[in-house]
């Protein structure tokens, strides 16, 4: 886009030129040396030309950053002589977005920086820009920058993972299977026999067993221990809805998702459990409720953290409701941790359905605590009061079908190491 002339060119040019041929056409002084001042400051001001169009460039930010984090933002300014100053809109530390406007000269190397305090996807820079010249006679814009679309996702805090019950086709991991193996927990000491290994034997009991077993002086005894398995943990994301503690705002779509809200609690205790999991060599699936194909199969390892995390921000890009969730393809033998705010009947059909067809299942509930009423309404508290005893019902229906239900992390890792 390249320059043109504003109202103020155009009341400095024609006013000043037609109240001067006015003053002298009517042998007015007063007119003329009114219309001269505003004549002679638009020739002035034009006198120095702006030359080429200005750009404004922003350095590059990585796409994919953690939440919380931060990092440093340069825009360089290049203007031609003639321009007096440039309108940059740039982001900072506390405007969330593309940010306010700046006044910067004509040439400028700017430094900001960007943070991200909430996950999801966004732009938090877009450098809008306008250039004026001498006295705002010529401007050059508005100019829409390109977008710096970047992907937040979740922040990843290990949560102390607890027991789970081991896979029967496991062979290596940390949780102790009921079968006999290398492992390094004790499961009994036995008389030695053929096939046992040389190694296994216990040569201390060896001396000893004969006087207390009453068997022959020298038979060999062996140590036998149980062997280690991995396990599954398939985490349920409910992304049908997300509240907050106002219940005036149950009605209002957000935009992205709400700060401390539901789905918010949700996904960061799902990076958690994960993360714990995965760094003891755990398997971890994750499944979305409203829309199955958006699951990830069970997996191991930080690039299998890696994407979970990538998924979670695509599962709240596509949340929104769905009158049916669905719990299905789950791994045999593995344990379902299901985050969900409780807030309709089709859920707990789900999970009641689920177990029983014999999946393990604990149901962390993610309903913020001290749900507000709506202030406007003589009715907020009696809506108060309603949700809360739909919400202690569907609890209880859970509990009466064997499905423990916890309010925390910590509390579900109790619920889970129960479920062996």
């Amino acid at each position: 886009m390249g320059w043109r002339g504003t109202d103020a060119l155009f009341r400095g040019a024609v006013g000043g030129v037609g109240l001067v041929t006015a003053g002298v056409v009517l042998h007015r002084v007063d007119l003329v040396l009114v219309g001269a001042p505003l004549l002679i400051g638009t020739v002035v001001a034009l006198v120095v030309p702006v030359g080429r169009v200005p750009t404004v460039r922003a350095g590059r930010v990585p796409r994919t950053v953690d939440s919380g984090g931060s990092a440093s933002l340069a825009v360089e300014v290049d203007a031609g002589p003639g321009v007096e100053f440039i309108a940059v809109r740039l982001p900072g530390p506390d405007a969330p977005g593309p940010g306010p406007v700046h006044l910067l000269p004509r040439a400028a190397h700017y430094a900001s920086r960007l943070r991200w305090d909430a996950w999801g996807e966004g732009v938090d820079l877009r450098p809008d820009h306008l250039a004026a010249g001498r006295d705002a006679l010529l401007i050059s814009g508005p100019v829409t920058g390109p977008e710096g679309r970047r992907t937040v996702l979740p922040v990843a805090e290990p949560v102390p993972p607890g027991p789970l019950p081991p896979r029967v086709a496991g062979l290596v991991g940390v949780h102790r299977a009921p079968r006999p193996g290398d492992g390094t927990e004790l499961r009994a000491v036995r008389p030695f026999q053929l096939g046992d290994r040389v190694r296994r034997i216990d040569w201390r009991v060896t001396l000893r067993a004969g006087a207390a077993t009453g068997l022959p002086l020298g038979t060999l005894h062996v140590r036998e221990r149980h062997a280690e398995a991995d396990a599954d943990l398939v985490l349920a994301l409910d992304s049908r809805v997300d509240v907050g503690a106002e219940l005036a705002d149950w009605s209002i779509g957000p935009e992205g998702v709400r700060p401390g809200g539901s789905l918010d609690t949700a996904v960061r205790a799902i990076v958690g459990l994960a993360a714990g999991y995965l760094r003891q060599g755990d398997r971890v699936g994750l499944v979305d409720l409203g829309r199955p194909q958006l699951g990830l199969p069970p997996g191991v390892g930080h690039r299998h953290l890696l994407r979970i995390r990538h998924q979670l921000v695509a599962c709240a890009r596509s949340a929104g409701w769905a009158p049916r969730p669905v719990l299905r393809a789950v791994p045999a033998g593995a344990v379902v941790v299901v985050l969900t705010p409780l807030l309709d009947d089709a859920i707990v059909d789900c999970v009641i359905g689920a177990a029983r067809h014999g999946a393990a299942i604990v149901v962390l509930d993610v309903l913020p605590k001290d749900l507000r009423p709506d202030p406007e309404t003589e009715w907020g508290d009696v809506v108060r009061r309603v949700v809360l005893t739909e919400h202690r019902a569907r609890r209880a229906a859970l509990l009466a079908h064997g499905v423990p239900v916890a309010d925390e992390v910590t509390t579900a890792l109790r619920r889970i190491g129960r479920r062996r």
